[in-house]
């Protein structure tokens, strides 16, 4: 999936993800996508709540066999 900018949070542990997630967002029109890759177990659901409470979209999430998750987040 093509996206226009792409945040590393391996390693950082909740809430680090989210708020790399957003100010990657702030930095972003409307449309384009950040990719995220993150190894918290627990970010799965923190985007899912992000996206729910800030408008923006999850275009898309996978965790990869080496246990890191990607995830596509489209601004609103």
């Amino acid at each position: 999936m093509e996206f226009d900018k792409e945040v590393d949070a391996r390693g950082l542990n909740c809430p680090l993800p989210i708020l790399r997630l957003k100010k990657a967002l702030a930095e972003l029109q409307g449309g384009q996508v950040v990719r995220v890759l993150a190894t918290d177990p627990s970010s799965v659901k923190d985007f899912e709540a992000f996206v729910r409470q800030t408008g923006h979209e999850l275009v898309q999430q996978a965790q990869q066999p080496d246990r890191t998750y990607e995830f596509y987040v489209r601004h609103k």
